[in-house]
């Protein structure tokens, strides 16, 4: 399993636009079987600020996989008035150290 984490800098205006564009958009992501999970989050300091986390099963799965699939033109196009404002797009491998409640 691979982590991308893609932080996005928008305009207090576009919030609500780059969250309804997930809401359109997860509906490509939950259908790829390279997707395992994902989350967008708003930083509660900087409302113009977000984190979208999406975990694939491999790099390749989201390179390959994902953006060469059948799923990815319609989140592409849902989520495409927004590739300007990324400010990072990297997958990231999980460590040993990390704790969850349960």
């Amino acid at each position: 399993m691979i982590v991308e984490y893609i932080r996005y800098r928008v305009t207090e205006e576009g919030g609500p636009r780059l969250l309804a564009a997930y809401r359109e958009a997860k509906t490509s992501l939950e259908a790829s079987p390279h997707c395992l999970a994902y989350e967008l989050a708003r930083c509660a300091e900087d409302a113009t600020s977000f984190v979208l986390r999406i975990e694939w099963d491999s790099v390749e799965g989201h390179m390959v996989g994902f953006r060469k699939g059948p799923h990815f033109p319609a989140f592409y196009a849902a989520i495409a008035a927004f590739v300007p404002n990324i400010e990072e797009m990297r997958h990231y491998e999980r460590t040993e150290v990390s704790f969850e409640r349960p």
